[in-house]
């Protein structure tokens, strides 16, 4: 087992490794602060079969990119952008934009598989691109990924309201006129370019531990349409931040370590829910039957 251990992480000079992956680290805050936001209105509008579809897309537009020697970056923003247009366009309804997501995921998995496949490079940045890498993220890197990061975010908070209102009731919502096709269309977008930056870091084979867990867990714990994305932000910066952190003292990706980090989250979050509900449900029975019972405040799903 200490050998084991010993293989798996190796502090030493950490002070100076930590100084290499600044910018990892810089980024992996960033992107947990999208990933919670974001996440909520995936697990509201059932998305999450979506992401994964869109992360294929963009690690096929990201290895054509490597291949051709072009931006990365750019490559998966498009690939990413396209994939989330046609689930957006072609899939308004949940069984019409599974069989769109179906058909779209072993297409940019081929692709990108492909594409890697011709790339005469180094055998590492074909493997992050599918489970992430922490030492990738240069200064010009950094600074697409925070731009594309703020429009993100900006995004979200303009249309925060009407995409709540939209994910809770689409129908009351369209009958009150609010635009909830083009909403759809909106966010689609922002998913495309929330998944296009976080394959930089997390890769795109395991991109729901940044944008669906941390929200999943947020919601077993509360309900509440303040706390819900706090916490969804807290839980994805930490496994971030927290992943970043591990994988510097070992030899693996960084993936592992996030991917861990935000599951662990998940169980505990699910625990404290089921502990929620099983108090709801004892306050309930204590109730007299001679006195009327007020509303039930439930914190978990």
């Amino acid at each position: 087992m200490d050998d084991l251990s010993g293989t798996l992480f190796n502090f030493e000079n950490y002070g100076e490794l930590l100084v290499l992956v600044r910018n990892s680290i810089y980024a992996g805050a960033l992107l947990g602060i999208v990933g919670g936001l974001i996440g909520v209105f995936v697990m509201q509008r059932d998305l999450q079969f979506a992401v994964h579809g869109i992360s294929e897309l963009s690690f096929a537009g990201a290895s054509a990119a490597l291949l051709f020697g072009v931006n990365v970056v750019a490559g998966s923003i498009l690939g990413s952008l396209i994939a989330a247009l046609l689930i957006g366009v072609l899939g308004v309804r949940a069984r019409e934009r599974n069989s769109i997501v179906a058909v779209l995921m072993p297409f940019g998995l081929g692709l990108g598989i492909l594409f890697l496949a011709l790339y005469p490079g180094r055998s590492a940045n074909q493997f992050g691109l599918l489970t992430g890498q922490i030492v990738s993220v240069d200064n010009e890197q950094l600074g697409l990924l925070v731009t594309i990061s703020i429009v993100v975010i900006i995004g979200l908070f303009v249309m925060w309201r009407p995409l709540s209102f939209a994910s809770v009731d689409a129908d009351v919502a369209r009958a009150r006129g609010l635009p909830v096709a083009a909403i759809s269309i909106a966010f689609m977008v922002l998913l495309g370019l929330a998944v296009a930056v976080s394959i930089q870091i997390v890769g795109a084979l395991l991109v729901l531990a940044l944008l669906v867990t941390p929200a999943a867990a947020a919601m077993r714990v509360t309900a509440s349409p303040f706390l819900t994305p706090l916490l969804a932000v807290l839980f994805a910066v930490v496994s971030m931040v927290g992943g970043i952190l591990l994988a510097i003292g070992g030899g693996l990706p960084i993936s592992p370590f996030v991917t861990t980090i935000s599951f662990l989250i998940y169980v505990l979050c699910r625990v404290i829910g089921w502990q929620q509900q099983r108090s709801g449900s004892r306050g309930e029975r204590t109730v007299s039957p001679g006195r009327a019972a007020g509303p039930t405040v439930r914190l978990s799903e």
